[in-house]
């Protein structure tokens, strides 16, 4: 093949692999190549004086992933405190950052949204409910499950009301911001009737009294856009960790109270957010909140 040929399969230029290919000829290599010969060793025969310098540190790219996090923290900043602390040993900020968007890509297969701390409070109900019992009666009615996820730390709120109609869509902000002890610039429900009257790809109509209560905490209501579940992709994960690590273990219990239901899933809903995340044993939802959130949102 051509030097052009291949420089458009692997995505290079033709530069490059001219580099390449004048490399292999000073250091007298052709193909097949020589048995025993792994990676190391070829480039070390490719290119010595590269492969003898010094070794560089690898940047913590879980830590820049969570500091990105942080109100005015961006690449350049964070590169050049690796570069203070690595003593001569840091990689140049072009390789700094592809080592971690290599990063970012392995934990973040498709999603498309970046999480300022403390800035939006996701909204929703659960589309699983738990039943109960009315002792009067033996009448059997379905809870509806009010999930509430914090977007930067995925500190989560969760309770059932009997109901998705307004003085309990209102009343379960009330108790979520209560339970945080602390309000987000910005909440992100879905398109329930309780939230918007009148759905808009643009601009949506705010239920009257979802507004005052909005005005009231001083947040911002931005509903997800319709058919766009990915406006809402925390909360859409932190109803399925609640199905998973709440509702599922209530499937056994008979509950002939909501006072009683709400016990139990409080006491449930702090070992979810006690629970160490799978790619960082240290970490919790409850010390993300802590360390990024807590910091960053408003006073109650």
């Amino acid at each position: 093949m051509s030097c052009r040929q291949i420089a458009a399969s692997l995505k290079l230029s033709v530069g490059v692999i001219s580099k390449y290919i004048k490399a292999a000829e000073a250091a007298g290599l052709s193909w097949p190549l020589p048995a025993g010969m792994d990676d190391t060793l070829l480039e070390t025969r490719l290119f010595p004086t590269v492969t003898s310098a010094r070794e560089h540190a690898m940047p913590d790219c879980a830590l820049v992933h969570q500091e990105l996090k942080r109100k005015g923290v961006t690449l350049m900043l964070l590169w050049e405190e690796y570069q203070a602390s690595c003593a001569g040993q840091a990689y140049q900020y072009a390789q700094f950052c592809v080592y971690y968007r290599q990063y970012r890509s392995r934990i973040k297969l498709s999603m498309r949204q970046t999480h300022k701390a403390g800035e939006k409070l996701f909204v929703d109900y659960s589309g699983d409910g738990v039943p109960i019992v009315d002792p009067q009666t033996g009448e059997i009615r379905l809870t509806q499950i009010f999930v509430a996820v914090l977007g930067a730390s995925g500190y989560t709120f969760a309770e059932a009301t009997m109901s998705q109609r307004l003085p309990d869509w209102i009343g379960s902000h009330v108790r979520a911001f209560d339970f945080f002890d602390c309000v987000p610039q910005i909440v992100v429900p879905d398109n329930l009737k309780s939230a918007v009257t009148r759905p808009c790809f643009y601009e949506p109509e705010l239920n009257a009294t979802y507004a005052d209560m909005a005005q009231h905490y001083g947040v911002a209501i931005i509903p997800a856009r319709p058919y766009k579940p990915r406006d809402k992709a925390m909360v859409e994960l932190g109803v399925l960790l609640v199905q998973r690590w709440i509702t599922a273990r209530l499937r056994r219990h008979t509950f002939f109270s909501l006072h009683e239901l709400n016990r139990l899933i409080g006491e449930l809903l702090q070992g979810l957010n006690n629970r160490p995340f799978q790619k960082s044993k240290t970490e919790t939802r409850r010390s993300q909140f802590d360390s990024l959130d807590r910091l960053a949102m408003k006073p109650l």
